[in-house]
């Protein structure tokens, strides 16, 4: 993950010891990668960049919930030695586990739920009984809930997270120079004229994400001209087929382009070549995809629902209703008002700047004082 990444690197840099505790999927990628993985007593380990990454044998898994009973004898023989755990997520078994240890060997700990606390997609039965068996203890004891967004730390109140235990620090992107970025490369992969502006649309394809609300605005605010880019993994059955009939009947659909899923330089590529990100998603708890935009000097159209709501809006893009209409004329604007599109790119980067890794590291590390800090009062 890179939230976990980018936060364990910068805390190493700032003189701390680093362990990252996981489960092994995705391990099998890493055959071959330097540095290498070595074998321990838990399963396998890592160390990069001053930063230790145990991977812990799955025995079980069903979606991202994964069974590693090498949890308890790493729990029981080395968790002591921590000055302070920090638990990304909810829904699994790893942190209610690790969260039992720290309890019994009194160290503090501190739960950054990702926006995941209220159920949003799948799963809801499931999701509710974890937080009635295996996480209730384990969310009630934690030193500090970290919210990622003023709208999240809402949500946890509304609730009944107390006010005194929340604390609100952004996701982090890292600054790119817009010169440094692969330019025209993706308009020459998709046949696409340099004078045509780019609407991009990256994100996970379901209903939620909005797609279908920008399809729409995109045919009514650039009727003859311009390309929407919609990319990203499908991420329900026949959502993709659904889209793309969408397109078809607005009238653009020659006009929009559907990429799959893209990571890496492609991801990098598009930004660089695109005009405008547009984001109309009915709930976001943060919307990740908008700082990497910003930090390529791209500004961005989000919905009032995106957590990052309150740090775009009047500086590097525009906020809106989830609305046909709001969203066309927020299109329109961007297009067609030159002064005003150069004031958002302007404004990118200082939201960039804000959104640092090294700035969000630093705010976490504050509050990491702040849980010990109680916990020896």
């Amino acid at each position: 993950m890179v939230k976990v990444r980018a936060l364990a690197h910068g805390l190493a840099r700032r003189g701390h010891e680093v362990t990252v505790l996981t489960a092994d999927l995705g391990l099998a990628e890493r055959n071959g990668a330097s540095p290498p993985v070595e074998r321990c007593a838990w399963g396998y380990r890592l160390n990069e960049n001053g930063v230790e990454a145990v991977y812990l044998p799955s025995w079980q898994l069903y979606r991202a919930l994964t069974w590693n009973p090498g949890v308890i004898g790493f729990s029981r023989a080395s968790l002591k030695s921590f000055d302070i755990v920090h638990s990304c997520g909810l829904y699994d078994l790893l942190g209610p586990t690790v969260g039992h240890y720290c309890r019994h060997f009194g160290v503090p700990y501190v739960i950054e739920p990702m926006g995941m606390y209220r159920p949003i997609d799948r799963s809801f039965r499931l999701k509710m009984l974890w937080r009635r068996t295996v996480g209730h203890a384990f969310w009630g004891h934690a030193a500090r809930i970290i919210a990622t967004s003023e709208m999240d730390e809402q949500e946890l109140v509304e609730e009944g997270v107390p006010p005194a235990k929340l604390a609100v620090r952004y996701n982090g992107t890292d600054p790119v120079s817009r010169d440094a970025l692969p330019a025209g490369s993706f308009r020459a992969k998709w046949n696409i004229p340099p004078d045509e502006p780019i609407i991009l649309f990256l994100s996970r394809l379901i209903p939620r994400k909005g797609a279908d609300l920008l399809i729409e605005s995109f045919a009514e605010a650039c009727p003859a001209s311009g390309r929407l880019v919609v990319a990203g993994p499908e991420g329900e059955p026949g959502y993709v087929a659904y889209l793309q009939k969408r397109a078809a009947e607005s009238g653009a659909g020659a006009r929009i382009i559907f990429t799959g899923a893209i990571y890496d330089q492609d991801k990098q590529a598009a930004l660089a070549d695109a005009t405008v990100f547009a984001l109309p998603s009915r709930y976001e708890n943060f919307a990740n995809v908008a700082p990497e935009a910003m930090a390529s000097g791209v500004p961005v159209i989000i919905s009032e629902f995106c957590g990052i709501r309150s740090i775009v809006e009047g500086q590097a893009g525009v906020v809106i209703p989830v609305e046909r209409a709001a969203l066309t004329a927020a299109l329109r604007s961007l297009l067609t008002d030159g002064a005003l599109y150069e004031r958002y790119q302007q404004g990118c980067a200082r939201v960039a700047a804000e959104l640092s890794w090294d700035s969000v590291t630093e705010k976490m590390e504050g509050y990491y004082v702040q849980a010990l800090a109680a916990r020896i009062q």
